[in-house]
């Protein structure tokens, strides 16, 4: 997992930068400000977006719209797994050849971008067909075995309109394939990080804390500890970061000294503020004080990563800011209004109820929802 916030004018040889004693020319303030400025707009939009969509994901009759849950286990077990696989390919790029490897990742990404990018775009897209558009059903049906012991491996509800955002989502790919271009790059980790938020759900708060409380460390750890992260991130050609060129007033969209940020500072925090999201609404307040608390709390944590960033002119650990900022900030509301009983013992149950073990009538979530969407606009 990438989840670093870095400043590339640091380490320009690790970054394959050049090393014949030239450097790059330094950017402008103006630059700088724009960069950091979008990549913090950027990080907002699949969180909040995938949060609302994570409300509604659990009701889709669609098997590939089912929220995956995160359990305590899952939690506790999520760091070690990581770094193993940070280790792992901070390994492979050290013994094999980086173009080999990331030509392997870019196929791989490929094929998952457009997925991700088409399930991103569908509920959007939907608005612009006309009425009549003839628009037809179909079902990619697998199955294992025969008779009663038969089970299904893929069971894939789609239609027309899913096909054509996948035609348009597939344009996007071989852009990305052929030119790696960092728009075409943001695009698809876009799309990964809103499908991330929307689809996975942690199953209550303190599983929350125990992921991001393991992620913290692993965050500092790997990031202030070795060099293994920002190794892996900078030569790492996959959407699995954020990017934004510094130069670009001055270069326009050729512009190649890129500020980024990891998928995993979005996703991680993200999945959490969801499931704040989902909290208030089981609250039935028709308020959604948890889920701004948290969204706040994430905008100050990121800024001040940036800030830090800024002044030490070294690579940030963005969990470092994020994590105590997301999950104190809800914590103390939550003290001041007396419910801390009630969010550390809210529990979400696998039913199509996404919200509460106690299911809210559908009245209630939907008219909270339009509440949200509406002050928002």
């Amino acid at each position: 997992m990438d989840s670093a916030l870095s400043d590339p004018h640091n380490d320009s040889a690790e970054a394959g930068g050049p090393t014949n004693g030239t450097t790059r020319p330094p950017s402008t303030p103006e630059g700088i400000a724009l960069a950091y400025g979008s990549l913090l707009l950027m990080a907002l939009l699949p969180i909040f977006f995938g949060a609302l969509r994570s409300v509604r994901c659990a009701r889709g009759k669609n098997a590939s719209d089912m929220p995956e849950t995160i359990t305590s286990r899952d939690a506790a077990r999520f760091p070690i797994i990581a770094s193993c696989t940070l280790l792992g390919l901070y390994l492979f790029f050290k013994i094999f050849s980086q173009e080999y490897i990331n030509l392997l990742l870019s196929m791989y990404f490929f094929v998952l971008g457009i997925l991700a990018l088409s399930h991103t775009i569908s509920p959007f897209m939907n608005k612009f067909f006309p009425a009549n558009f003839p628009n037809r059903q179909y079902q990619l049906l697998f199955t294992q075995g025969s008779g009663e012991s038969k089970e299904e491996i893929i069971n894939y509800e789609f239609d027309t309109k899913d096909l054509v955002c996948l035609g348009l989502s597939s344009i996007v790919g071989v852009w990305y394939l052929l030119r790696k271009h960092w728009i075409a790059n943001n695009l698809f980790g876009l799309a990964f990080s809103l499908n991330g938020v929307e689809l996975l759900h942690l199953n209550n708060v303190s599983t929350g804390c125990i992921l991001l409380g393991g992620l913290f460390i692993y965050d500092v750890f790997w990031v202030f500890g070795t060099n293994v992260m920002v190794t892996v991130a900078k030569s790492f050609e996959a959407p699995i970061k954020l990017v934004f060129p510094q130069d670009l007033l001055e270069k326009g969209l050729e512009a190649d000294n890129f500020a980024m940020l990891g998928l995993g500072d979005i996703v991680i925090p993200g999945i959490f503020i969801a499931l704040l999201l989902r909290f208030d609404i089981s609250l039935k307040k028709n308020t959604h004080t948890y889920f701004y608390t948290s969204f706040a709390a994430y905008i100050f944590g990121l800024g001040l990563t940036i800030f830090i960033m800024h002044i030490f002119k070294h690579a940030q650990p963005a969990l470092l800011y994020l994590v105590p900022a997301c999950i104190g900030f809800p914590v103390l509301v939550a003290l001041a209004k007396g419910e801390v009983t009630e969010m550390f013992s809210y529990e979400e149950s696998n039913s199509k109820d996404p919200v509460a073990v106690t299911e809210p009538k559908e009245g209630t979530e939907a008219s909270a929802l339009k509440g949200l969407e509406k002050k928002e606009k």
